[in-house]
This record gives C-alpha cells, sequence and structure tokens, in this order.
C-alpha cells in the first residue's frame, strides 16, 4: 500500500475516453481523499499489474475509504484506467524526460491530474493544477511537487487554452 513521502510507479490498461460529471458530496466525504485513494489505486496498478475490479475491493480496506466520496473515487479511478494512453501521450509533451524515468509517484499524479484537466472540464484548471501538488507534497519526494507544478501549468495552457488564457489576462 502506498504510503506518504516513500513511494515510487509503469502501466494500466486503456478502454473508453470521457469523464461525466459527478455531483460533489459535502461532509466528511470529500474529493481530496477520494484522489488520495486514486494515486494509491494507480500506483499499485502501475506495480502490480492488478484487475480494476480487485483494486476496488482492496482500496475498501483502506482506513480513508469512508471519508472519501466513494462515487468520483471509482468514476475517476475507471476514467484514469480507460485513459491511460490518451493521458500519457499528452504527458510526454510536457516532461523533460522519458516518461518510464518519472517517479512512479509523479507519474501517477500526472495521470490523475491529466484525466480531470482532460475530460473534466467541472473542474477549475487551478483546482485540478493545486490538488496534484498537494498529492506531491504528501507522497512524493522533495521538491517534486514543484515538478509537478510546472509539468501541470503546462498541460493545461495546452488542453484548457481558453481558460488558462482567460484566467491570466
Amino acid at each position: 500500500m502506498l504510503k506518504p513521502r516513500r513511494a515510487l510507479l509503469p502501466v494500466l490498461v486503456l478502454k473508453s475516453p470521457g469523464l461525466e460529471a459527478v455531483p460533489k458530496k459535502s461532509g466528511s466525504q470529500n474529493r481530496r481523499k477520494s484522489r488520495e485513494l486514486v494515486l494509491k489505486a494507480v500506483y499499485r496498478g502501475m506495480l502490480n499489474d492488478s484487475e480494476l475490479s480487485q483494486v476496488f475491493r482492496d482500496m475498501r480496506d483502506d482506513p480513508d475509504y469512508n471519508k472519501a466520496d466513494e462515487a468520483y473515487f471509482k468514476h475517476l479511478l475507471q476514467a484514469v484506467t480507460e485513459n491511460l494512453v490518451a493521458i500519457d501521450d499528452k504527458i510526454v509533451n510536457f516532461i523533460d524526460r522519458s516518461i518510464t524515468e518519472l517517479s512512479p509517484v509523479e507519474h501517477a499524479i500526472l495521470r490523475i491530474a491529466g484525466c480531470e484537466l482532460m475530460f473534466d472540464l467541472t473542474i477549475p484548471y487551478r483546482v485540478v493544477i493545486n490538488e496534484g501538488v498537494e498529492l506531491a507534497k504528501v507522497f512524493g519526494g522533495t521538491d517534486g511537487h514543484k515538478y509537478i507544478n510546472g509539468v501541470l501549468d503546462k498541460f493545461a495552457a495546452d488542453v484548457r487554452e481558453a481558460e488558462v488564457k482567460a484566467a491570466r489576462s
């Protein structure tokens, strides 16, 4: 299981594109915890080449599962899994090394944020970048959050050009 500040991540499986909007839940269930669980699941899938159904079952044992927005967790994990090739094809345009040389944690974070940037326009790009940076601060290496921020800034400017230009003017 992925633990904060001790992590490292390679490849899952592609099916169909797109993310549909999932309504936010309030209270103790939140999307940040959902993203943390997706990070753990994507990381695990990359290391173990696990089936998605098994990953869903295993994540229910995580102590943070009840704090997360379960619907968003399932939705985001499935979207990342189904769109891995498209996401990775976009990531390579914004990194300064081979995708295989990325830290597995950073790769997983870029996949999650990339999925949200590409397929869920209901989440403002600044929120997606901030969430990616926060995941990197908790689970990534020292200063990994700076790298994530830089890559996601370029990624957002490419896939959400109008939104980024409007925010910067």
